[in-house]
């Protein structure tokens, strides 16, 4: 079939389609450019900086900001959804990445600490806006008067969550091998230039007024009154400071300066890591469907399970680079599960009207949890080694196993 029949043969099938899903397509592929720059962005910064002399904690500094403007952001940006739709904070989103990269585009002798942590907390600000409005439209999208409604979310939470972190490890893969080729300042240009048009396309197709609040919310509501997502959300931040005290800084380092590994080696293994974590992602419905109970019991398990990976890493010889890779790998298995159940737990806990605070304030933890984490990876691994870097996983994966206690014993206890 000749390549112009194809395309309108697509585009008929598209226009076909629910408006709810063309609506959940356009902003998973949205999702998903975004995604793909922030795994390059953060994979450029971390391994061209420490190429330049930057040591473990000072590299752990440029991503401060980053993380530390994310709290905010998903505090404010669920007001904003609330009030102005979440299209337009998804858009916001998508401008602050393309200004964050040209901010990086300058020469190298320009780039100095302050500046490289200014771009970031834009990219932070960004990542975390463009994040929430993703989430936030799948519970406005999906039909909530069936009989499979939760079956449905956990779904389309779960591919698009799962999609996303695929994405973000083809990110990591991107930004070692666009290091390696046209280097830092051109890798800048090429992804600047792929979110305007995704930006372009998004203003023209996304619907204007999507999870707006019918009444104006005050900004003293997004501070969460409900128990089940004050315990998930501390829960989460327990949970992502495990992942990123040895993945953000202290893994990157330890292969490039103790094995020897090259850019496109390390960048490599974080991609597959996260491609698989986010592979496992999709299919979580379907392996938490394996172990029956609510949802205390079922988040308590699966971080138990979680928890004792780290020890038995830090208990191996990390000379042993084969162990460690399995182990990790391992790991992203147990992880990908637990995210994606957390994930769901979120929306399906939220309010339907006033989603997008809800999920805000979930997602506030979320990033407080990846700076701690990102901050500990660098301080730890400088002082300590990647061995204490694995402890203190394990310590917060425990701490988030026992805060699941706490949660309802049953799903509809949250409704």
């Amino acid at each position: 079939m000749p390549e112009g029949r194809v395309a309108e043969s697509l585009g008929a099938r598209l226009r076909a389609l629910p408006f709810e899903i063309r609506q959940y397509l356009l902003i998973t592929g949205n999702y998903w450019a975004f995604t793909l720059t922030d795994g390059a962005l953060r994979m450029l910064v971390v391994l061209h900086f420490h190429q330049l002399g930057y040591s473990p904690l000072e590299v752990a500094m440029l991503f401060v900001f980053y993380e530390a403007f994310g709290v905010v952001t998903n505090l404010v940006g669920g007001w904003l959804g609330a009030r102005l739709g979440l299209n337009r904070t998804m858009n916001l989103g998508l401008g602050l990445q393309i200004l964050a990269l040209s901010m990086l585009m300058v020469p190298a002798a320009s780039l100095s600490v302050p500046w490289v942590m200014a771009a970031q907390a834009l990219s932070g600000i960004a990542k975390d806006l463009n994040k929430m409005s993703a989430k936030s439209a799948v519970k406005v999208l999906v039909p909530r008067d069936s009989a499979q409604a939760n079956s449905a979310l956990y779904r389309w939470v779960a591919i698009l969550t799962g999609s996303k972190n695929a994405l973000k490890g083809l990110g990591f893969f991107l930004g070692g091998a666009l290091l390696t080729l046209i280097g830092f300042r051109g890798a800048m240009v090429v992804m600047a230039v792929m979110l305007a048009v995704v930006l372009g396309l998004s203003l023209w197709r996304l619907r204007a007024d999507l999870g707006r609040q019918k009444r104006k919310p005050k900004f003293t509501e997004v501070f969460s009154q409900s128990r089940a997502i004050n315990v998930l959300s501390a829960a989460r931040f327990c949970l992502f400071a495990a992942r990123d005290v040895w993945f953000v800084v202290a893994l990157p380092v330890f292969l490039y300066d103790q094995h020897g590994w090259s850019h496109w080696t390390v960048g490599g293994l974080l991609a597959i890591w996260v491609i698989g974590y986010g592979g496992v992602q999709t299919q979580a419905p379907r392996l938490t469907g394996l172990v029956g109970g609510g949802p205390r019991f079922v988040t308590a398990f699966w971080a138990a399970w979680l928890a004792g990976l780290p020890v038995l890493l830090a208990l191996l010889p990390l000379a042993q680079v084969g162990w460690l890779v399995a182990g990790l790998l391992a790991f992203g298995v147990l992880f990908a599960i637990n995210s994606s159940w957390h994930s769901y737990l979120i929306v399906h806990f939220a309010r339907a009207d006033g989603v997008s605070m809800d999920v805000g304030f979930y997602y506030m933890a979320n990033a407080m949890g990846r700076l701690a984490g990102t901050v500990l990876s660098g301080w730890v691994y400088q002082v300590y080694g990647l061995s204490a870097c694995l402890w203190v996983s394990a310590g917060l994966v425990a701490a988030s196993a026992l805060m699941a206690l706490a949660l309802p014993r049953y799903a509809q206890a949250a409704e």
